[in-house]
């Protein structure tokens, strides 16, 4: 038999581009290329991502020693995102994710967590609609708008409405509550048996796909809580506002996956690849002020 060996990732921090030998390019490399900079806008394109301190540093270092999967596949897929197109972005990001939902990070992490039982969801969009504007609210308040089964199929079946509906000129998405969207309802997390029947399912439900063609009609407000899927699906709207209270991040990592709403896809084409990375793998999160600087939002608005 074949001795397999260990497959993970490792940071290294360089200076300089002739550090990595050769070409500089990243493809192909196992280890997660960390520059240290004086500015995350200055990152340089031969690395994965950049920090501008210690704490970052170490914030990333742990992250990949305790989730090194999921790490290098973040920084597999954000390597590829600038060459491809938003479909084969979101079909590469999905097949990764079901991969991942397979592995022994994944699994640790779902051990860790019990499942709660899911509260039965009523109305989970509330819709309204004045002259050509049709209006999405996100409707699971007390579950900080987690996105579930029944939200994303409500809200796959309105957008693609509005797509084939010229009637409607602008839709705008928002949420109930003190928060826009925690993401994902973390007690569905691998509650479907079959990764590779679930990947199907995420293209052919596919709210980034759907938000992207309908990116020009589209603003989103988000407020509170904003992170997974919440930003994920926002950043595929042409207007994105936040209010001074909204909490933006990326914690997929953190459960061993990677984000799977389109999130490798929608960030890097506002934020770059780098300030996608560094979301990501830090775990920290973001205020408005800086989101409106990086050029993840467009504009402020009070709650």
């Amino acid at each position: 038999m074949d001795s397999v060996e260990p497959v993970g990732a490792s940071v290294t921090v360089v200076d300089e581009p002739s550090v990595l030998g050769g070409s500089p390019s990243l493809h192909g490399r196992s280890e997660i290329v960390v520059a240290r900079v004086e500015d995350l806008a200055s990152t340089p394109g031969w690395c994965d991502v950049g920090v501008t301190s210690d704490e970052e540093l170490d914030a990333i270092v742990a992250t990949v020693a305790t989730n090194p999967i999921a790490s290098r596949s973040l920084v597999e897929l954000l390597r590829c995102s600038p060459d491809l197109s938003v479909a084969a972005g979101l079909l590469a990001e999905s097949a990764t994710y079901a991969a991942l939902q397979a592995s022994a990070e994944f699994r640790r992490w779902r051990e860790s967590r019990p499942v709660r039982p899911i509260p039965p969801t009523v109305d989970p969009i509330v819709v309204a609609r004045h002259d050509g504007e049709l209006r999405l609210t996100l409707n699971r308040p007390t579950r900080r708008n987690a996105l579930d089964t029944s939200m994303r199929d409500a809200l796959a079946e309105l957008l693609s409405v509005a797509r084939h509906d010229s009637s409607v000129t602008s839709v705008v998405i928002d949420g109930s509550g003190p928060s826009f969207c925690g993401g994902g309802d973390l007690d569905e997390f691998g509650s479907f048996p079959e990764p590779g029947v679930a990947h199907l399912v995420r293209l052919e439900r596919s709210l980034g796909r759907m938000l992207a063609e309908l990116a020009d009609r589209t603003t989103v407000r988000v407020h509170g809580a904003c992170v997974g899927s919440g930003i994920e699906l926002a950043a595929f709207a042409r207007h994105l506002t936040v209010a001074p209270d909204v909490s933006i991040g990326l914690p997929e990592i953190s459960m061993g996956l990677v984000p799977g709403a389109g999130g490798t896809v929608s960030l890097p084409r506002r934020i770059g690849r780098h300030r996608t990375a560094w979301l990501a793998l830090t775990g920290r999160r973001i205020d408005a002020t800086t989101a409106l600087r990086w050029g993840l939002a467009d504009s402020s608005t009070e709650t």
